[in-house]
């Protein structure tokens, strides 16, 4: 795929987001996905593949929110990278405001994002959310 189909592919995904369909993140993830947290903190590691990613991460962490939402400030592309300055808006099950700020860097493959890497606000997560069982 271009350049601009990559872009609008990730760009596609947060439209969706943004209107509260979360599930439009894991229906464009290829089987060989994984979920990338740099850094040395309780979330730090490589999530995957795609299932992996799922079960092991993603659906336990939107099980801690209610009613959250994800909107980009801007994307950019350049061929199979494209990247996301983000906002998430959500509230924790225990009443918690969580506005999290994100930078993502997507990789595409034949139009499946076959990989995330995501640069957040470390410290509200471990604030506010429960670790992730691994």
């Amino acid at each position: 795929m271009s350049t601009e189909e990559n872009r609008k592919l990730v760009t596609d995904i947060f439209e969706q987001m943004a209107a509260g369909n979360t599930r439009a993140l894991s229906d464009a993830m290829a089987e060989d996905f994984r979920w990338v947290f740099p850094g040395n903190w309780s979330w730090s590691g490589t999530w995957g593949p795609r299932e992996t990613a799922l079960k092991g991460l993603l659906r336990p962490l939107m099980a801690q929110f209610t009613g959250y939402r994800s909107e980009a400030d801007f994307v950019l592309a350049d061929g199979d990278r494209v990247v996301v300055q983000a906002r998430g808006y959500a509230t924790t099950h225990r009443g918690d405001p969580y506005h999290q700020t994100y930078c993502y860097i997507f990789r595409i493959a034949d139009g499946r994002i076959t990989e995330v890497i995501e640069h957040c606000d470390t410290a509200l997560v471990e604030r506010l959310l429960d670790q992730p069982v691994r």
